[in-house]
């Protein structure tokens, strides 16, 4: 089993950056990708950003290109959301998700595990 916990998470102002963080413990040698998702109220889970856990390799939703930046640090088991000039549409429990194969995914169902979430509000 693979356990992640994200922090970061508060209010900010539209324009202004937060970064997320995202510590996985456990079976790390079993993680090949990290993701992010986000869930806005009454909304679907949707995809916002993912990265290959050995080559750094990244893919982002159209909605964050440009603005969002996401990396891991192998050594610390931990993966990070750099999110900048943020706008009130980013407001949302945002989640950290880990998954096994070696192939990218954008779909929540590709992930195997999950972390509990932590609330990003953006104040315009």
């Amino acid at each position: 089993q693979v356990q992640l916990v994200e922090s970061g998470g508060g209010l900010v102002q539209a324009g202004g950056s937060l970064r997320l963080s995202c510590a996985a413990s456990g079976r790390t040698f079993a993680i090949n990708h990290m993701g992010w998702f986000r869930q806005a109220p009454e909304k679907e889970r949707e995809f916002v950003a993912a990265v290959s856990w050995i080559g750094g390799s990244t893919t982002y939703a159209d909605s964050v290109k440009g603005r969002f930046t996401i990396s891991r640090d192998n050594a610390k088991n931990t993966g990070y959301l750099q999110m900048n000039r943020l706008k009130s549409e980013d407001t949302a429990i945002y989640y950290c998700a880990a998954r096994r194969p070696f192939t990218p995914a954008t779909n929540e169902r590709g992930y195997d595990y999950w972390g509990q979430g932590t609330q990003v509000t953006v104040s315009s």
